[in-house]
């Protein structure tokens, strides 16, 4: 797994610096549900801001010049799927993609592709809180002096589906997609689900793996657009799931 992150760390940093002041590098990762792709990211993410500090010794407090975002908090509220015509379906099959507000996740990329200039505020994503299991409005800060977002989710390089998800995937400068074996990403759904408490059991994380998540990950496979990167996920020490404290996945 380093030396892929090595060389998308070095890829991204060379692309960053020929890209313009007044303009953010926008990526993002996808794949199917326990590929790792949100462990990319953040690594990703987090030694870009390791290599700006590095290149900018004498400057003291530098904010980030990379963020990490998620894009579990456009999930649809559980009231919101509850006021679906199917709810009990919805619920079930919560992390599919008619579950996202994909309207609004392309709202936040238009807005995130204006200029910078002198007077750009702040924007805020949604988070999403798991002991509630809802999204946190506004709670996520990207600011104007973050230059690079690693945008991380299922559906960021699907064709197919929500308009929304293609018209956001063409306005990204590129798309990542992380292949993992279905086999091997079962393996992490399980763990995670019993770890997290969405299944009591490892035979029902194996129906809700088999019945949505994975059922997700064809969709995902299937509609996916050509991207600029494969990244291929395996079964190693360092994306095992006991390793992803930063990779909940988040897509429940």
């Amino acid at each position: 797994m380093d030396d892929q992150v090595n060389r998308l760390v070095e890829k991204t940093w060379t692309k960053f610096e020929s890209t313009p002041r007044s303009q953010r590098l926008m990526i993002a990762v996808s794949g199917i549900p326990g590929s790792g792709k949100t462990t990319l990211a953040a690594k990703v993410s987090q030694r870009l801001n390791e290599r700006y500090r590095e290149a900018n010794p004498g400057l003291a407090s530098l904010p980030d010049v990379a963020t990490f975002l998620p894009m579990d908090g456009y999930h649809l509220t559980r009231a919101q799927l509850s006021a679906m015509s199917d709810p009990t379906t919805a619920h079930a099959r919560r992390g599919a993609a008619f579950t996202f507000d994909a309207p609004a996740f392309l709202q936040l990329v238009k807005d995130l592709r204006n200029p910078l200039v002198p007077e750009s505020q702040t924007i805020y994503a949604p988070s999403f809180d798991h002991a509630v299991k809802d999204p946190v409005a506004n709670d996520i800060p990207i600011a104007a002096s973050s230059r690079v977002v690693i945008f991380e989710g299922n559906y960021l390089s699907l064709g197919s589906g929500a308009p929304e998800w293609k018209e956001a995937a063409q306005m990204m400068d590129e798309l990542w997609f992380v292949d993992v074996p279905e086999e091997v990403a079962r393996k992490r759904l399980i763990s995670r689900h019993v770890v997290s408490g969405i299944a009591p059991n490892e035979e029902e994380a194996g129906k809700r793996a088999d019945e949505n998540d994975l059922v997700n990950g064809r969709e995902i496979v299937q509609g996916r657009l050509d991207v600029h990167e494969m990244i291929y996920s395996r079964e190693d020490q360092q994306w095992k799931p006991e390793e992803q404290g930063i990779d909940k996945e988040r897509d429940q």
